[in-house]
């Protein structure tokens, strides 16, 4: 598919929804539709969204002894929407949807994970048409709040994700030992009831688990990465409901690759890497982390967001060329 190209389900019906695959064909060709284009079909159809997911073409989330490689976009819903030092470079919807559908249109790219917003969007713009839907369900710990810890579900629902017809679901899980408010242990037990709620619709669910501390000095919310934690965290996730058949684990690379081997040993649950940020502009180092970790046994992908969309040299289509590399070489080793 071409950077933005849709597939049959772009178009839903006659008049207003005629164009919309039109439209979506041209994002990604230099002739962005742009955002008041997008406002406008909202605003004048917007059950054209859920029709466009009843027509969307669909899959599989993952082909018998294949792997995934998602592209994420939920971060906004957060606030957070820096990428390095650039403070708000995911607040441009229109630059963000651009290079969304430079990724997904590019081989080996399986789909995406979002809020409702931004899989809206792109549903509209047909750029979804037989890849995977990921949707992204505790949105209510902001980035950088006093609350950040009481990570609500105030995004997709597992009804929501049944209704239009998508391929799965992520959380995500920060625990606090010291967390004075009681935030984690309520998202603790909110996760687990999701999980429940997935299991009963047989959709499967991205758990993405940390042990964070706050800094004494800012305050701000620290992941802890070190195996120790992170073998911690994952033990915790993959015992959260009363199954974990449809349980996937979403995990970091620790600093140490080669710590990663007794990390996921952990458990037995299918797993994919999460990408992050990139620290001092070393995405060759990021590379070589995927590249190792993505051997074991139990990772079956990659879902990365702001490291492929905002590289520094600015080449979306070269970046997540390179991770399809990694994945494909690591299976053929595998």
């Amino acid at each position: 598919m071409r950077a933005g190209a849709p597939g049959g389900g772009g178009r839903v019906g006659a008049g207003r929804g005629s164009e919309w695959g039109q439209r979506g064909s041209e994002w990604g060709q230099g002739v962005e539709p742009g955002l008041g284009w997008l406002a406008r079909v909202r605003a004048e159809g917007p059950e054209g969204v859920e029709e466009a997911a009843r027509r969307r073409e669909r899959r599989g989330l993952v082909a018998k002894g294949g792997r995934l490689m998602i592209v994420a976009a939920d971060h906004p819903a957060r606030g957070a929407l820096g990428v390095g030092e650039r403070g708000l470079a995911m607040a441009d919807r229109g630059d963000l949807l651009r290079r969304l559908c430079v990724a997904l249109g590019r081989p080996g790219v399986d789909g995406v994970l979002a809020s409702a917003d931004v899989v809206e969007d792109l549903l509209l713009l047909g750029a979804l048409e037989g890849k995977v839907v990921v949707g992204s369900m505790n949105r209510g710990g902001l980035a950088g709040a006093s609350f950040e810890l009481d990570d609500r579900f105030t995004g997709y629902r597992a009804e929501d994700l049944e209704r239009f017809g998508f391929d799965a679901g992520k959380l995500l899980l920060r625990l606090d030992y010291d967390d004075p408010g009681g935030g984690s242990v309520r998202t603790l037990e909110a996760a687990a009831r999701a999980v429940d709620a997935m299991a009963a619709r047989r959709l499967p669910v991205f758990v993405e688990p940390f042990l964070t501390r706050r800094d004494p000095e800012t305050g701000l919310l620290r992941p802890d990465l070190s195996p120790e934690s992170v073998i911690t965290s994952i033990a915790v996730a993959s015992g959260l409901g009363g199954t974990s058949a449809y349980t996937w684990l979403k995990v970091p690379v620790t600093d140490d690759p080669d710590d990663m081997a007794r990390v996921l040993a952990a458990s037995s649950l299918p797993t994919v890497l999460l990408g992050g940020d990139i620290k001092d502009g070393d995405q060759e180092a990021v590379y070589e982390r995927w590249r190792v970790a993505l051997r074991l046994p139990t990772v079956r992908g990659l879902v990365v967001g702001r490291s492929l969309l905002y590289p520094e040299d600015g080449d979306v289509a070269g970046a997540v060329d390179t991770a399809v590399g990694l994945l494909r070489g690591a299976r053929s080793d595998t």
